[in-house]
């Protein structure tokens, strides 16, 4: 009789066989990640990082203007900006000494190339002088501040008000110092973690392992940095992105290995089985975070797909340390990670099944209809005011009271007289092209005179002079309101499409507007052209990922109309918050401001990828009960039960960490970090919590439907 033959053991996954190995070489595995975080920020020290916010448009109309300025009247297109005198009382001109002096130091300065002859307002109150440079102004960094304030100590010490407009704001605002918004998010973050956890050793894993891997990701940008040029907030942003995945996705494993220990595995197994089941939850949640910020390339703006890229950075080197460096810290904390206790009993996935979060899951499976028609209200009720928002740029008005950018853009705007009105702190510059002018010079620029003066809107039009190689025509065009004005929007659709067309209709001449605002709005339309596209790739590539690990074509698609309906909903709290002016207030801004032109656009990206964190944590937890079982009810009511709290707390956490950057001086930094804290608390509430599960309850099995013909071609993935 032969023998019966042994049972086959199935070989450990990939994810199960790494979580073990960190496990078991804790120390040896934290000591390199140690190596790594030093190495990165050496290396992003040694290639000397550059950051700016240049947004070049090739073929757009600021963008060949810019071009004919630079190769026919270098010194009209040089980099400047202004540098304004006030008095309360009295005139400029009564302090001349101060004033002389100031100028003179100013045309001394290293890298001015001119210093303009004093332009004075009506009642002589308010003066400026435009100052142009040899090279972008961000390449000169905010040190140069100092040299700009000594210079004009003369003009301050006579009594002076001085204030630094136009592009001026690219040197004199100080960069961001994200350390306090850190330690502010990371303190709140730590409070909910005892509070979740109870015990201080469980709470801080995820907290240190999330700042070392926030650190290397930053320490990798910066390196990268020294060959592709990010804008000045990729740092921020993948400071806000990475610290708040990075704590999710520690959060979500040790929660898991807890419950293991709970339930009596040794912790090398617990280790184990925690990277192998939860870890494979991380691994599509940071490869759904990844696809929707790196979609961003698609809208075919440098600048925004390299904020996108940053972001990626941060995600992909968190969730590495998720996989690495957290079951390191299980392993080496074991069976102690519930010393210095806070609360009696310690807390893991579930306490049983008088469990609140199983009570409440069987309260939704009784009245799926009412916690659906209640969640819906909710989401629709903040999505209201998205319906007027209005995209632009947001201007000097809205920095800080008392600021020099802000001091000289009022100064401006309030003065009377040529140059001076809201108009001056964002003028068009109309470039006309006469190489294939069919007429004079001289009648080009009557008719351009002419006809931009009586064009509504426009406030004053300087008198066209001729490039000193014939080439263009070059004015300035004032408009009546200032930059972020829903009117100057109207009257730049206007010039561009009507009035300058008309005017120079039958001259053989063309026209093309620049200069920063003109680049500004094309920026804006340019986005909002391309927002569509984004849209599609980020919903496409997440419904088919969805489809391929949940077997399913009702949950994926479930799943990208709700992320929608949290994706309009923040929309619609930011355009209260800024457009309607209801946060002025307590975010320190100086007026409403219209939505930033990028921000909608970066929001869905990382609102949808975030989203999706929390939609695969509660789905992984359902499918897994629904492949034991096939019983949908208790599936969803299971999977709720398990996940309820480490949502939660999850959300807490990011929304802690977002919004303690709304301290931030940037608005645009200000709007994205409100933005991700409302899209997160709605999310892992009224969505993940409330509509989830409500419609889960209502659809049954038909949650699960997937057509035969789509499950023989679709890969086989699994959480």
């Amino acid at each position: 009789m032969s023998p019966a033959p042994l049972p086959v053991v199935p070989r450990p996954s990939v994810l199960h066989r790494t979580g073990a190995f960190c496990a078991r070489h804790a120390v040896w595995v934290v000591a390199a990640w140690l190596v790594v975080l030093a190495a990165a920020f050496a290396g992003r020290h040694a290639v000397g990082a550059s950051f700016g916010d240049e947004v070049t448009l090739p073929g757009s109309q600021a963008g060949i203007g810019a071009d004919l300025l630079a190769k026919s009247d270098p010194a009209a297109g040089a980099p400047g900006g202004k540098v304004v005198f006030h008095v309360g009382s009295g005139k400029v001109s009564d302090r001349a000494e101060g004033l002389e002096s100031t100028l003179g130091r100013l045309r001394d300065l290293p890298h001015v190339t001119a210093v303009a002859a004093l332009v004075t307002g009506t009642d002589g109150a308010t003066a400026y002088t435009a100052v142009s440079f040899d090279r972008k102004l961000k390449s000169l960094g905010h040190g140069y501040t100092e040299r700009l304030d000594a210079a004009t100590a003369p003009a301050r010490d006579a009594g002076i008000g001085v204030g630094y407009g136009g592009d001026l704001h690219d040197i004199v605002r100080a960069p961001a110092d994200d350390a306090t918004a850190e330690a502010i998010g990371v303190g709140a973050a730590l409070i909910v973690l005892l509070l979740a956890f109870g015990s201080v050793a469980a709470a801080l894993m995820p907290l240190v392992t999330a700042l070392i891997g926030v650190g290397v990701g930053l320490g990798v940008v910066g390196i990268v940095a020294g060959t592709l040029t990010f804008a000045t907030s990729a740092p921020t942003l993948a400071t806000m992105i990475g610290l708040g995945v990075g704590i999710d996705y520690a959060l979500f494993l040790i929660t898991r290995f807890r419950q293991y220990l709970i339930d009596g595995d040794d912790p090398p197994t617990a280790v184990g089985r925690t990277a192998a089941v939860s870890g494979k939850a991380v691994l599509v949640a940071a490869g759904t975070v990844a696809v929707a910020l790196l979609s961003l390339y698609a809208c075919g703006l440098t600048m925004i797909g390299r904020l996108g890229l940053a972001a990626t950075v941060a995600v992909v080197v968190t969730a590495a340390a998720a996989l690495t460096l957290v079951p390191a810290a299980m392993g080496l904390v074991g069976r102690r990670i519930d010393v210095l206790r806070v609360r009696r009993r310690p807390v893991a996935e579930s306490s049983g099944d008088h469990d609140g979060w199983r009570r409440y899951a069987r309260l939704v499976a009784r009245h799926p209809w009412r916690f659906f028609t209640a969640g819906l209200a909710v989401v629709a009720l903040c999505a209201t005011p998205l319906f007027s928002m209005r995209l632009g740029h947001i201007d000097d008005g809205a920095d800080p009271a008392g600021s020099t950018t802000r001091d000289a853009y009022d100064w401006i705007a309030d003065a009377d007289g040529p140059g001076f009105g809201p108009g001056a702190n964002g003028p068009f510059t109309l470039v006309v092209d006469l190489t294939r002018a069919s007429v004079s010079a001289d009648r080009v620029a009557g008719l351009v005179a002419d006809g931009l003066a009586g064009t509504d809107g426009v406030a004053r039009v300087t008198p066209p002079r001729t490039s000193p190689d014939g080439r263009i025509l070059v004015t300035t065009v004032v408009p009546a309101t200032g930059p972020q004005s829903a009117a100057t929007d109207a009257l730049f659709a206007t010039l561009t499409g009507t009035a300058v067309p008309g005017i120079l209709e039958g001259t053989g001449a063309t026209g093309h507007l620049t200069g920063s605002t003109a680049g500004q709005l094309e920026f804006r339309d340019t986005v909002t052209e391309r927002l569509p596209l984004i849209v599609g790739i980020v919903l496409v590539a997440a419904f088919l990922l969805l489809t391929a690990v949940f077997r399913s074509v009702v949950i994926p698609l479930k799943a990208v109309v709700l992320n929608l309906l949290t994706t309009g909903a923040s929309y619609g709290v930011l355009v209260a918050v800024f457009q309607w002016g209801w946060g002025d207030g307590p975010l320190g801004l100086g007026e409403p401001v219209p939505i930033e032109s990028y921000v909608p656009m970066m929001m869905f990206a990382i609102v949808f990828g975030l989203s999706m964190d929390y939609e695969i944590f509660l789905l992984s937890r359902i499918a897994e009960e629904w492949h034991a079982t096939g019983d949908n009810e208790r599936s969803v009511g299971t999977g709720l039960s398990l996940t309820g709290r480490v949502i939660t707390c999850a959300a807490l956490i990011m929304t802690a960490v977002f919004l303690s950057f709304t301290g931030s001086p940037a608005v645009v930094v200000k709007m994205l970090a409100l933005g991700l804290a409302v899209s997160v608390v709605l999310d892992a509430t009224v969505v993940r919590l409330v509509l989830v599960p409500s419609l889960m309850f209502l659809m049954g099995r038909a949650n699960w439907w997937l057509p035969g013909w789509l499950d023989r071609r679709l890969p086989r993935w699994t959480v």
